[in-house]
C-alpha cells in the first residue's frame, strides 16, 4: 500500500507493508464555494447574528483586526479586501486600521511572511502582537477564576476590534477561530501563560473536538468580553484550503455556527481503537517547527489502544521553535519527570505543548520522523526519532503483531476522529 502523507510543501510518498488492516482517514472536505467573493461580501451585509459590519463601523474612526500568523493557513488576502471595503463604506478611512498578527508567543512575522499573511496591499497597515512587552498591553483585570487580562493596547485603543480567523479542530480549545485571535493570540505573556497552566491542559474536556464543557473555551469567551470582541469573520477550509464557509457577525453566534458547520464536515466515527497510527503535522505551514508539530500526536492519541504507537512525520524545517521550547526539550528526559515538575511551578513560555506530549506518551509510545529537528535532540524526545522515512516504519512495523490494525491519518490535526460509544 502506497500513501501520500502531507510533508513540508512537497508531501511523502510512502509504501507500507502487507499484512495488516489498514484505516485510511483522509481529512473530509466541504464543498468549496462557487463564489468565495460573494459568499464574503453576502456575510458581511447581512451576518448570521448583529448589524452589518458597515453599520457597525458608522460613526467609529478607528478599526483594530486581529489575524492568523504564517502558521495559519487563514486566507487574509481574499477576505481583508472586503473587510476594509465594509469599513470604508461605515467611514473608517483605511489609514485609521491597524492590522495585528496574532502571534501569542510565537515569533514575530518577518516582512516577507506579512506580504504572504496579508497581500503587498495591506502590508503596510500590518503589525506585529509582541507579548513579551509588557508596556504594549493594557490591564483589563481578572476573569471570574483568577485569569490576569492584559491585551495588546493598538487593539483595545480602537473604536472596532474585529478578528478574522479559520476553524478547525485545536489541541486544548476544541476549535480554532473567533475567541483565539485575542486571547491568546494578543495577550500578554502572563495571561497566555495562565491559560496554559496545568489547571486547564490537564482538564480532560480541553481537547480537540470539545467545546460546549471545555473550561478553556469558556475562559476565552470571558476574556474577548472585557477585551469587547465586536465583530468576526471566520471561514471553513477544504482540504486544499479554499474556502468552504464564511460565518460573520457577533462573535459568540458566528463562531457556534461555524464550529457546527466544521465538525459536521470533519468528524470521522469508528468502531474501536487501533493499535497504532501514521500521522502528520499536516504539512507546511503547520509543520514549520516540531512544537506545532506535536499537535499530529494530539489529534491521534483518541483512537490508539492504551499501549499502542504513533508514528509522527514532520519536516520540522524551522526546527524545534522558540528558545524556551529547546530549552525544555534537552532538559527534560522523561515525561512522568516534567509532568510531575510542572505541576507546582511557575508557568514557563511554552511548556503547555511539552505537557500535552507527556500527557499522550504516559499511554502511547511515539515515533518520529523529524529532520528538521537536530540530532542533539533527539536523546531526550521521549521517543525514538529516525533519520529516513524507512526506517521509521520499520521501527513501528517491527513491534505490531501480525494483521495489527493501523490508522493511516495524511494530513494529521485536520482530522476529527473519535470512538464511538
Amino acid at each position: 500500500m502506497r500513501v501520500q502523507l502531507a510533508f513540508g510543501k512537497a508531501g511523502l510518498d510512502a509504501a507500507l507493508p502487507e499484512g495488516y488492516n489498514y484505516r485510511l482517514l483522509e481529512a473530509r472536505s466541504a464543498t468549496p464555494l462557487a463564489d468565495a467573493d460573494g459568499a464574503l461580501a453576502a456575510a458581511l451585509e447581512k451576518p448570521i447574528s448583529g448589524p452589518a459590519l458597515a453599520d457597525l463601523a458608522r460613526g467609529k474612526t478607528t478599526a483594530a483586526i486581529s489575524i492568523c500568523d504564517i502558521t495559519r493557513p487563514a486566507p487574509n488576502r481574499i477576505v481583508l479586501p472586503h473587510v476594509l471595503r465594509s469599513l470604508a463604506e461605515g467611514g473608517i478611512k483605511r489609514e485609521n486600521i491597524t492590522i495585528l498578527v496574532a502571534t501569542g508567543l510565537h515569533r514575530p512575522a518577518t516582512d516577507a511572511e506579512i506580504v504572504e499573511i496579508a497581500g503587498r496591499d495591506f502590508a503596510p497597515l500590518v503589525k506585529n502582537h509582541n507579548a513579551r512587552e509588557p508596556r504594549e498591553h493594557r490591564n483589563l483585570g481578572f476573569t471570574s477564576s483568577g485569569t490576569p487580562v492584559c491585551i495588546d493596547e493598538r487593539f483595545l485603543s480602537a473604536d472596532l476590534h474585529l478578528t478574522l480567523g479559520f476553524i478547525e479542530p485545536h489541541l486544548m480549545l476544541g476549535f480554532s477561530g473567533g475567541r483565539k485571535l485575542i486571547a491568546p493570540g494578543l495577550a500578554a505573556e502572563e495571561t497566555i501563560k495562565a491559560l496554559h497552566s496545568p489547571r486547564f491542559m490537564r482538564e480532560a474536556r480541553a481537547v480537540e473536538g470539545s467545546i460546549e464543557d471545555n473550561p478553556l473555551h469558556k475562559e476565552l469567551l470571558e476574556i474577548t468580553a472585557m477585551a469587547r470582541h465586536d465583530f468576526i469573520v471566520d471561514v471553513a477550509l477544504t482540504r486544499d484550503r479554499r474556502i468552504a464557509g464564511v460565518f460573520a457577525g457577533a462573535p459568540l453566534e458566528a463562531h457556534r455556527a461555524g464550529v457546527s458547520f466544521v465538525r459536521g464536515t470533519l468528524l470521522e466515527r469508528m468502531a474501536g481503537p487501533v493499535d497504532a497510527v501514521i500521522t502528520t503535522a499536516a504539512g507546511y505551514p503547520l509543520d514549520l517547527t516540531f512544537y506545532q508539530a506535536i499537535k499530529g500526536v494530539t489529534a491521534a492519541s483518541h483512537i490508539v489502544k492504551p499501549g499502542g504507537a504513533i508514528l509522527l512525520f514532520a519536516q520540522c524545517q524551522e526546527g524545534p521553535g522558540a528558545p524556551e521550547f529547546r530549552r525544555m526539550l534537552k532538559e527534560n528526559p522523561d515525561p512522568r519527570g516534567f509532568l510531575d515538575k510542572i505541576r507546582s511551578s511557575p508557568v514557563e513560555v511554552d511548556q503547555w505543548q511539552l505537557e500535552k506530549l507527556a500527557l499522550v506518551m504516559e499511554r502511547l509510545r511515539v515515533l518520529f520522523h523529524v529532520p528538521g529537528l537536530g540530532a542533539e535532540y533527539h536523546p531526550t524526545l521521549w521517543g525514538a526519532a529516525y533519520s529516513t522515512p524507512r526506517d521509521a516504519l520499520n521501527a513501528l512495523f517491527a513491534t505490531l503483531p501480525p494483521r495489527a490494525t493501523v490508522g493511516i491519518i495524511p494530513e494529521g490535526p485536520y482530522v476529527l476522529a473519535r470512538i464511538d460509544k
